[in-house]
């Protein structure tokens, strides 16, 4: 990120923004995934792990990323632990 676009904000190409949803929505229809999954996922793990102090709550994290490498898509699930 170079001092310009820090000062002035970068702008984010709209087409790559819809590609990237589309390619999301597609991703779940293609898995029979309802549209909101992650969030549901992120929402319901947030309900479990709220009962144990150990875990920062607010900072939990659940993303489905394409692994390029392998052709893959993968669920990703961060947990972390309070400081």
């Amino acid at each position: 990120m170079g001092i310009f676009d820090f000062l002035f904000g970068k702008k984010r190409s709209s087409a790559k923004e819809a590609k990237k949803r589309l390619m999301m929505v597609l991703e779940y229809e293609r898995k029979k995934l309802p549209p909101n999954f992650a969030e549901k996922l992120k929402d319901d793990l947030i309900e479990v792990f709220s009962k144990y102090p150990q875990f920062a709550v607010d900072r939990i994290e659940v993303e489905i990323k394409r692994n390029i490498e392998y052709n893959t898509e993968e669920l990703w699930i961060s947990i972390p632990f309070k400081d």
